[in-house]
């Protein structure tokens, strides 16, 4: 049994219309899959086999959902904006990267006997820039630090052991300058969904859906790639491996805004284990069901709080 879990930041679930782009532009692989396209109509169960869950990204706190805290909810169990008392953009702080070294999805996973593996390569240049000061670490990469697990180079990546951020390569290649061939989003599923034959538990992240939420790319340029990304997936998914896919808050699924939305996000499990996730509500179900679907205990706060920490 393994778990692949990619992450799809600023991706929510709304109503079918003329603002929301997951309802127009066609996804032929995700449309099968859910027999319909990903909006919130009240349908929790496409299939057999398939869970699809809308999730609570607000967590009890006012205001609109951010990366920081979201994120951490996500890959810890722990109510990050409750713990800190508001949603934080962007970068976890001192005290979430304090949550995420202790509760981190990977490192108990790896406690618990899992192999686990971040499959996002990250350049010299992007570590170059770390020790400079002028990028700073996300909550996924602080996840497999936590854990004490190799970050893939672009060598790695180059030998099909990982994957980039922005799948194809067209972004990383073009405007990033990084020396790399442009795969089809089909192939760079296909890899992904091999590296899940070879660990218990993969993490993978993008955040083309959030660029496009923000206007920085277009809706449909990023779609399409996304969908045969995961049309490669599944494709390629091995009959013991079950994909879980989730987001941190909502911005692509409504088009009216640049800002992000107090939506829920989608949950969507595919696979053996995918009834595991059948009950879940908001952000911090997630990583405790990913938990017991690799056979191991979870005692994780639901409720963040300053002394758990």
């Amino acid at each position: 049994m393994s778990i692949l879990f990619i992450f799809l930041d600023g991706l929510g679930l709304a109503p079918a219309g003329p603002g929301n782009p997951l309802s127009s532009v066609p996804m032929p692989h995700l449309w099968d899959l859910l027999g319909g396209p990903l909006v919130l109509d009240g349908g929790d169960a496409p299939a057999n086999g398939v869970v699809l869950r809308a999730l609570d990204a607000c967590l009890g706190v006012p205001g609109l959902p951010q990366s920081a805290t979201g994120q951490t909810a996500l890959l810890t169990g722990v109510n990050a904006p409750a713990l800190v008392g508001d949603h934080l953009s962007a970068y976890p702080t001192a005290l979430l990267r304090e949550v995420i070294a202790e509760h981190s999805l990977l490192k108990r996973a790896a406690e618990g006997g899992a192999r686990g593996m971040l499959a996002n390569a990250h350049s010299e240049q992007f570590w170059r820039m770390v020790q400079e000061g002028k990028r700073r670490l996300g909550a996924l990469t602080l996840s497999a630090l936590a854990a004490h697990i190799p970050i893939p180079t672009l060598e790695d990546l180059g030998q099909g052991r990982a994957v980039l951020w922005d799948i194809t390569h067209e972004i990383a290649s073009t405007y990033l300058g990084y020396p790399l061939p442009v795969i089809s989003a089909e192939e760079a599923g296909a890899r992904l969904s091999r590296l899940a034959m070879d660990a218990d538990l993969v993490l993978y992240e993008s955040f083309l859906t959030d660029l496009a939420g923000h206007r920085r790319l277009a809706a449909d340029w990023v779609l399409p790639r996304l969908d045969d990304f995961l049309g490669g997936v599944l494709d390629h998914r091995a009959a013991d491996t079950t994909l879980v896919v989730s987001s941190d808050h909502g911005n692509l699924e409504d088009m009216t805004t640049r800002a992000h939305t107090t939506n829920p996000v989608p949950l969507l499990a595919v696979g053996p284990a995918a009834a595991l996730f059948g009950r879940a509500c908001d952000l911090t179900d997630v990583a405790p069901a990913i938990l017991t679907a690799l056979g191991i205990s979870c005692r994780t706060p639901k409720h963040g709080s300053r002394a758990n920490h």
